[in-house]
């Protein structure tokens, strides 16, 4: 039988030798205390009796209480440094009385927030436009190629500080985070979940003290080993169906266990690179990463992939539709026959979901490419269920599974383009990946197998 004991994380022994797996405050998500008031009110009016330690209090006790809250602190800066101090000193804690045979895990489902900015050039142009009176075409060629190969270094990223201060805190109190295990927690019919991209997961990380001996590295070399390491993390991350709009979370894992395994990461003054910018080169390797696995689409899906980071399902000028098909050796024509696009009046658009003809079958299609098998599956999905789903993917054979790599890549660019409804379809459909290769796996090994003569 178990039993449950209050102490002050900072400071307690209850940990010395044990397995331990916490789930933190969350920065400054929830008051907790505050909300515990509703309840404790009533609660102690019937069971101060019985637990009179616990309810000696007219409320719940709230100074020391391990949350980011301005209004308790004086300030934003004041609050955060209360729970970076408070935080850093709890799991230094829990690293030297954690038991040495096993990991300390650590439940986290503070979604990271990713705030660009624009560089110089770009706030130049800005200037420009007001000075002139005349903005820039969005439409233009220049405009559309330069937004599909170089968001990456048009936009800096930064973590929100929420997230950021939490890891601040596990690498300074001594951890090195050798992992994250995305887990199922949260119920896609609560309330923040319902027409949202919320997270579906909270994020365990598993983490091990540092060792005393470890290295520092150049950031030159921190890059070089996310390059070399990251992809292939990400393709595991994918392989298990992790939904898309934990994948960026959950990749911080992998990057972040570089990133600590150093004692310290120096940039080329000799300075630290931090926390923060840490994240944003984890985030920028992970995009690259992403962008990577265009080579594995078909000509028609490249060309689509940059026409819908630029427009979406809107529409496009017809020559800009067609030079950008020129640079992917395809054309205009090609994907109307596709039934990817329609061109009318010269203009141009991708066909949604909800206008794919639903008799489309692959095996009478001779021009099936990766766009028409990912928006079909979403079709079908959400007409049909998960059955029918099944019954497509078994269809299409392998290309059922580049389509799913698809998904994510269109999820990261919904998610940078503030597209949530767009979002939502694909971040649904790599959610149900799992049982859809299921029932499509047992729909192949049912299909009857014509034998030969010889047989």
């Amino acid at each position: 039988m178990g039993f449950a004991l209050q102490a002050d994380a900072q400071t307690q022994t209850i940990s010395a030798n044990k397995l331990i797996s916490t789930d933190p405050p969350y920065y400054d998500n929830i008051g907790y205390a505050d909300l515990s008031d509703f309840f404790y009110v009533w609660l102690r009016r019937t069971l101060r009796p019985i637990f009179p330690d616990l309810y000696v209090t007219l409320s719940t006790p709230k100074a020391e209480e391990l949350v980011a809250t301005p209004y308790r602190h004086g300030s934003k800066q004041a609050a955060e440094r209360f729970f970076m101090e408070g935080m850093t000193r709890a799991l230094h804690n829990l690293a030297v009385q954690a038991h040495p045979a096993f990991p300390v895990t650590i439940y986290y489902a503070f979604k990271q927030q990713e705030v660009r900015e624009e560089k110089r050039e770009e706030r130049e142009e800005k200037r420009e436009e007001r000075a002139t009176g005349e903005p820039r075409n969005p439409d233009s060629h220049s405009s559309l190629l330069s937004t599909h190969f170089s968001h990456s270094s048009l936009l800096s990223t930064h973590s929100s500080t929420g997230w950021e201060t939490f890891l601040e805190a596990v690498i300074q109190a001594g951890f090195a985070i050798t992992g994250t295990w995305p887990m199922r927690t949260e119920l896609g019919n609560r309330i923040l979940g319902q027409g949202a991209n919320a997270l579906a997961s909270s994020i365990v990380l598993v983490c091990r003290p540092r060792p005393a001996d470890a290295p520092i590295a150049t950031r030159r070399e921190f890059v070089a080993a996310l390059k070399a390491e990251l992809p292939a993390a990400l393709a595991a991350l994918q392989r298990a169906n992790i939904a898309p709009v934990d994948l960026a979370q959950a990749a911080i894992g992998p990057g972040m266990a570089v990133y600590t395994r150093y004692a310290r990461v120096v940039d080329a003054q000799g300075n630290p690179v931090r926390v923060r910018e840490a994240l944003a080169l984890i985030n920028q390797v992970l995009d690259e990463a992403l962008s990577e696995q265009e080579g594995d689409f078909d000509a028609d899906t490249r060309w689509a992939l940059a026409w819908f980071e630029q427009y979406g399902f809107a529409e496009g000028e017809y020559g800009v539709a067609e030079t950008l098909s020129k640079a992917r050796n395809t054309s205009v024509e090609g994907l109307v026959a596709a039934g990817m696009v329609e061109a009318k009046r010269g203009k141009v658009r991708l066909l949604t979901p909800a206008e794919l003809p639903a008799a489309w079958d692959p095996a009478g299609d001779s021009r099936v490419t990766h766009w028409e098998a990912v928006h079909h599956l979403i079709r079908v999905l959400e007409t049909g269920g998960e059955m029918q789903a099944a019954d497509l993917a078994a269809k299409l054979g392998s290309r059922a599974d580049v389509a799913r790599e698809l998904a994510y890549r269109l999820y990261t660019i919904c998610e940078r383009k503030k597209r949530p409804d767009e979002a939502f379809a694909y971040n649904a459909l790599v959610q149900s990946w799992g049982e859809i290769a299921r029932l499509a796996w047992e729909r192949r090994s049912d299909a009857p197998v014509q034998m030969s003569f010889e047989e």
